[in-house]
């Protein structure tokens, strides 16, 4: 199958990558290589085609399309920082919601037949009920989660206007390796990173907060098993286990053998206290289910980082097939 992945020189989107190759299918990349976005030259599969494109460019977008002619596109390049969403929401919306218009007018054009949309927990807010169901209100108190329930309803829209068929895919919070570790999106990244470095970690609020995290591998599955599931469909893609965030840090430590001075600092904008999944739909509709419990994805993200070293700035000198 020809899979056009945008996001998939990031965290999420490389994973997704070399799972769709390793499964024998064609695959192409779309990314800008943002700093904030994390896409980095050595997560890229060197059997992707890849194309430095920002998904606000159109023409530039429409070309890639018009070459590639996928038949499914994961759609994962996103501005995905909550902070961020709150501070630049121009910025927030014209990545994430005139992004996914370019990425859906591009896939009329050329006949592709579904696209699998990286959605978020966030569109629920703070919830009444736990656990959530696809069927919780949503109610979003960032930009960031304003823009991920927006663009669920632009894929309804194209569906019926256009016959273009969507997977969304609610993520919790996803980590392990590859993820970028220098912004606030990723708080294992982050924490991991600065306890090998060391440094002290910060905890907002009062720490019991508590998300639904799920491994990057089970992440990619689910993918894979949308590109022939799951159409018309919303789906929740966590573990339906609450952790906390003192929870992350306190298992990072014993993983680690290592601690880290605590600053503790008052609530973001936009966080939300609690949230976890009900994912029964989704192993019904997929047949899917979460492999990694944490203890298990953990370890692996530990190892990863060990083995890595980050530079502060992430490279942009990617071979491209065709900037667009």
């Amino acid at each position: 199958m020809r899979i056009l992945i945008t996001g998939g020189a990031g965290f999420i989107g490389s994973h997704i990558v070399d799972a769709a190759i390793a499964s024998g299918h064609s695959v192409a990349v779309v990314d800008n290589l943002w700093q904030h976005g994390g896409g980095r030259r050595e997560n890229v599969h060197p059997q992707a085609r890849c194309y430095l494109v920002d998904i606000r460019h159109a023409a530039g977008l429409s070309a890639v399309f018009a070459v590639e002619r996928p038949e499914v596109v994961c759609h994962h390049a996103a501005q995905a920082s909550v902070k961020l969403s709150t501070d630049e929401p121009a910025q927030d919306a014209q990545i994430n919601v005139l992004g996914l218009i370019n990425v859906l007018q591009a896939s009329v054009q050329v006949a592709t037949r579904k696209v699998i949309f990286a959605s978020s927990a966030a569109i629920f807010g703070s919830a009444s009920s736990l656990p959530l169901t696809p069927e919780a209100p949503a109610m979003p108190e960032s930009p960031y989660g304003i823009t991920k329930m927006v663009s669920e309803h632009y894929l309804r829209f194209w569906k019926a206007a256009y016959g273009l068929e969507y997977t969304a895919l609610r993520y919790g919070n996803v980590y392990g390796p590859r993820q970028n570790c220098h912004g606030e999106a990723g708080v294992i990244a982050t924490f991991m990173r600065r306890i090998l470095d060391g440094q002290g970690v910060r905890i907002d609020w009062d720490g019991e907060q508590s998300r639904d995290f799920v491994y990057v591998g089970d992440v990619a599955r689910a993918n894979l098993l949308a590109l022939e599931h799951g159409d018309g469909q919303v789906l929740l893609v966590g573990t339906g286990v609450p952790t906390s965030i003192n929870a992350i840090y306190q298992q990072l430590a014993t993983l680690t053998g290592r601690s880290a001075p605590i600053t503790h600092a008052p609530k973001r904008q936009g966080d939300i206290y609690q949230t976890y999944f009900d994912i029964t739909r989704t192993v019904q509709v997929l047949g899917w289910q979460p492999q990694f419990d944490l203890a298990a994805g953990l370890q692996d993200t530990v190892n990863y980082f060990r083995s890595q070293t980050i530079p502060s700035v992430p490279a942009c000198s990617m071979p491209l097939a065709n900037r667009g």
